[in-house]
């Protein structure tokens, strides 16, 4: 699906691999006619090569080799906001390195319809092949930006009239009673270790929180994405 979606989506790729003997169900032949018709060029590997290539991930037999992946900026996030329906949706992450919950972080935000995702460009999880592989292609769908300092970047979405909500267990109001929630927002959350950082705090108008057992210390940062973002799309949609 990810490798479907990459190509659908005209992203440029180097080339594409497919493993000996690998079983042509549906999708792999729509990825080879696209190959072919699109003059990419197709490269047999055995599933060792390919399993080394890709550091061991469950590639399913099939993999392409792409560009350096080119990031967005905050600017440009904001700028999509400013042509969306409520101002814009974007969600921040703070410290979340594992590429794996970035992907599905990336997913969750085409699913709820954002604009974008954004990440600091230190002590982060970064457009990675896991990560491609876990956002199920939706990393071709919206764009992922990249802010050398995090909080000078949610203070110029903040000077651009956005509204930045921190997600954190302790937050002062349940997410889906925050007031404005309709209205250009930046989503904010932080590592399930260590949360958000202080001042990353300090940048957020409010701190949000959702409403979990007491048998439960915390949600892995990308399901606490998806619900906020659902929170957020009902109100939105309301």
């Amino acid at each position: 699906n990810s490798v479907l979606e990459a190509l659908n989506a005209g992203l440029p790729v180097r080339a594409a691999y497919v493993v000996d003997g690998a079983e042509h169900d549906s999708r792999l032949r729509e990825i080879l006619t696209f190959a072919a018709d699109h003059g990419i060029p197709l490269m047999q590997a055995t599933r060792s090569e390919l399993d080394r290539q890709t550091g061991g991930s469950n590639h399913q037999g099939v993999a392409l080799r792409l560009q350096d992946y080119e990031y967005a900026s905050a600017d440009d996030l904001i700028a999509a906001g400013a042509e969306a329906a409520h101002g814009g949706l974007v969600v921040a992450l703070d410290k979340v390195t594992d590429p794996r919950n970035l992907g599905a972080i990336v997913r969750s935000a085409a699913a709820f319809g954002a604009q974008g995702v954004l990440i600091p460009s230190r002590r982060s999880a970064s457009m990675t092949a896991a990560a491609w592989k876990t956002s199920a292609g939706a990393a071709a769908r919206i764009p992922v930006a990249m802010a050398t300092n995090l909080n000078q970047a949610l203070a110029k979405f903040a000077r651009a009239g956005w509204m930045i909500v921190g997600l954190a267990g302790e937050g002062d109001v349940d997410i889906a009673d925050v007031p404005g929630l309709d209205g250009p927002t930046v989503l904010v959350v932080g590592s399930e270790g260590h949360g958000l950082a202080r001042l990353t705090r300090e940048s957020c108008d409010v701190l949000a929180s959702i409403p979990i057992t007491s048998e439960v210390e915390s949600l892995n940062a990308s399901v606490a994405v998806s619900v906020a973002l659902y929170a957020a799309a009902r109100i939105r949609t309301a």
